[in-house]
């Protein structure tokens, strides 16, 4: 071991989690409440909304939530409740959908959309523009009836919704930090080239962590190790991210072979061109930045044990024109790494449910982590007192 590659001493090792905050019921329901439903959290892409009356569907921990094109090109979000008896209006399987990740909630509603059960129609902007045999008058205007709203914003071509009444922060205020780090990657003119979908049985906050660290990367991650070496070196100490992390030499982005027949993303600095980025907008969405492509991982917490994951491949549109456009060295490579991310998750899951388990650790290494813990204390309170 080489001088500079001391170890850290065992008295430097900080507690991590109690072992409820990964399988509690009343501390998923918490998080639903403070996190997932009152700050914005990430939907899909602007993208997937391409024409006036267009439409996604989507579940935003148990709350159904309806995003609409409108006529002047903006998007309106609603809760996916009809005023009259509280059918849902739209029933078709919320995104991200395992078996059609690609698809939209349903077909166009430019014709506004109609409740499956007695028919009441709303407009674009969620107004009631007709109800069966009901007649409205000043004393009951039909303007009372129109559809719940939600919030909604988008930031680099990702859409966010945020069900609190009144948001506490703007979405750029909430995630400042990815913002300015990636200031120079075009993310609002990339386009999906493609997208997996995988469903793993294990508690948002376990892959979070895990996305934060790379203390694990040498022992679980050998080809992203041999594209990246500073990843298994030192425990993945000390790495820069503001500047991005380099490859190995000759290799310039997250494929098999480090390399592309995809241009760099225009407008990136000289390190970025080369260096890899990786930034969390919490509370779900994990970005990677290459020099031609992003993956963007959007985190769906369906129960404390179970967390969807919906992966973007974004590439530039003028690639994706290209009648050589290929995106499978990107999947390929993210796939394993993926894989091996999510069988480890579980593991870790699993190892948690024991009665021998009493708690973790965190390294010095792992003091990205840790941030979980600082964000859960902004939004939760002591949590010693989190049960």
């Amino acid at each position: 071991m080489s001088t500079d590659e001391q170890p850290v001493l065992a008295s430097e090792l900080q507690s991590s989690l109690a072992p409820h905050f990964y399988s509690s019921e009343s501390v998923f329901a918490l998080e639903r409440e403070r996190l997932f439903h009152a700050q914005w959290f990430c939907v899909g892409r602007a993208e997937q909304l391409p024409t006036r009356g267009h439409c996604l569907h989507v579940h935003v921990a148990a709350e159904s939530v309806l995003i609409l094109r409108q006529k002047d090109d903006s998007l309106r979000a609603f809760y996916n409740v009809c005023r009259h008896r509280g059918s849902r209006l739209v029933r078709t399987p919320p995104l991200p959908d395992p078996d059609q990740p690609s698809a939209t909630c349903s077909a166009s509603m430019t014709g506004g959309v109609v409740c499956p059960y007695h028919a009441w129609t709303y407009n674009l902007d969620g107004s009631l523009r007709a109800a069966p045999h009901v007649q409205f008058d000043s004393t009951c205007p039909k303007d009372g009836f129109s559809l719940v709203p939600v919030h909604v914003a988008t930031w680099g071509g990702f859409i966010f919704v945020n069900l609190s009444a009144t948001p506490e922060q703007s979405l750029l205020e909430q995630i400042a930090v990815p913002v300015r780090k990636l200031e120079r990657y075009p993310l609002s003119d990339l386009r999906r080239g493609a997208q997996l979908t995988y469903d793993v049985r294990a508690n948002w906050k376990v892959i979070m962590e895990n996305y934060n660290e790379c203390y694990h990367c040498a022992p679980v991650h050998p080809e992203l190790c041999a594209l990246v070496p500073a990843f298994r070196e030192r425990g993945g100490a000390g790495l820069d991210w503001d500047d991005g992390i380099p490859h190995r030499s000759g290799a310039w982005t997250f494929t098999l072979s480090g390399s592309s027949n995809r241009a760099p993303f225009p407008g990136l600095s000289d390190k970025e061109k080369n260096h890899h980025k990786g930034e969390v907008a919490y509370p779900n969405l994990l970005l990677s930045a290459a020099a031609e492509h992003v993956a963007a991982f959007m985190l769906w917490p369906m129960a404390p044990d179970h967390t969807r994951i919906a992966c973007e491949f974004l590439f530039h549109p003028d690639e994706i024109a290209k009648a050589h456009f290929d995106p499978a060295d990107v999947i390929e490579f993210w796939d394993v790494v993926n894989r091996q991310d999510w069988q480890i998750c579980e593991s870790v899951q699993d190892g948690m449910r024991s009665r021998g388990f009493r708690g973790g650790f965190y390294a010095p290494m792992e003091d990205p982590s840790l941030d979980i813990r600082r964000y859960l204390e902004r939004h939760l309170g002591d949590l010693s007192q989190v049960s």
